[in-house]
């Protein structure tokens, strides 16, 4: 299974990390260098949840993100759910 949100559809983004040498120039150097990059990915912050679905009497095992919970406490399991099968994802 992918690496993707079920409800937001989020998932990692590319993005680099950079290694800096050098001393400041607030400290009297000459600044800060970047001597490096290296690729890396942004992995969105998912975990594996079952909720109680009492529309249909039964548990949903989704693959959330934080920012989904957070979606799920504001608007409500059924909410969600009904936009789920409106864009065509199995629930």
């Amino acid at each position: 299974m992918s690496k993707q949100c079920q409800v937001t559809k989020r998932k990692p983004s590319v993005g680099r990390k950079y290694a800096i040498r050098g001393i400041a120039k607030k400290k009297k150097g000459i600044g800060l260098n970047i001597t490096g990059k290296t690729k890396r990915r942004f992995e969105p912050n998912l975990m594996k949840k079952r909720i109680w679905f009492a529309e249909e009497n039964r548990f949903v095992s989704l693959k959330l993100s934080a920012a989904a919970l957070r979606t799920i406490d504001k608007k409500g399991i059924s909410a969600v759910v009904r936009e789920m099968r409106a864009r065509g994802d199995k629930v």
